[in-house]
């Protein structure tokens, strides 16, 4: 039971845009992860929580995952990194230290983490998607002149979470992507000219 291109054949009675139902590697469907949905982890105040790669691991194995050697050195790579990573260069560290890890690997554990709400993933610019722990994620704010990233504080978009919410009834993650514009120096500069 194959698809055209060689792969599992979807179940359709399975919307595409249900996330939280994968193919295990055997085909078969199976909740995922670990029969844990978003919303579940988000309505127990799990997102961002965690403290150690040892909070962590804890909660995949409450949700009745596996604590791995390859999901533990990624997240001693999140937690030591502190910044935001691409996938690339998450397998870059995380193979330095256990170069039998495949990258397969790290994308799996990326998706899972994502969905435990244990690290959370941003647009900056025109890169890759970058990932970093849920407890450090902020807003950012990218020069389109010359390039520069600031960090922007959670506090600057409480006004229009408020407003979307209140008039539209949307909760907005400012987060996700970083905002265009010009830095205080390209703006002095365009004006002087």
């Amino acid at each position: 039971m194959s698809a055209p291109h060689g792969g599992p054949q979807r179940n359709k009675s399975v919307p595409l845009n249900d996330w939280r139902v994968g193919l295990s590697r055997r085909g078969g469907q199976r909740p995922y992860p670990w029969n844990m949905t978003k919303t579940a982890v988000a309505s127990e105040g799990v997102e961002g929580r965690f403290s150690s790669v040892d909070d962590v691991l804890a909660l995949v194995r409450a949700r009745g995952g596996r604590a791995t050697s390859s999901r533990r050195i990624l997240l001693e790579v999140l937690f030591d990194a502190g910044d935001h990573l691409s996938v690339e260069e998450l397998a870059e560290a995380v193979q330095a230290r256990a170069p039998d890890v495949h990258i397969s690997t790290i994308y799996r554990n990326v998706e899972d983490l994502q969905r435990l709400g244990v690290i959370v993933h941003s647009h900056i610019g025109h890169g890759p998607a970058t990932y970093q722990l849920a407890s450090l994620a902020h807003a950012h704010f990218l020069c389109e002149e010359c390039g520069a990233m600031i960090e922007a504080p959670d506090s600057l978009f409480k006004g229009l979470a408020r407003t979307a919410k209140a008039s539209l009834g949307f909760s907005i993650d400012p987060r996700h992507f970083a905002i265009l514009g010009r830095c205080a120096a390209c703006t002095t500069l365009s004006s002087a000219t």
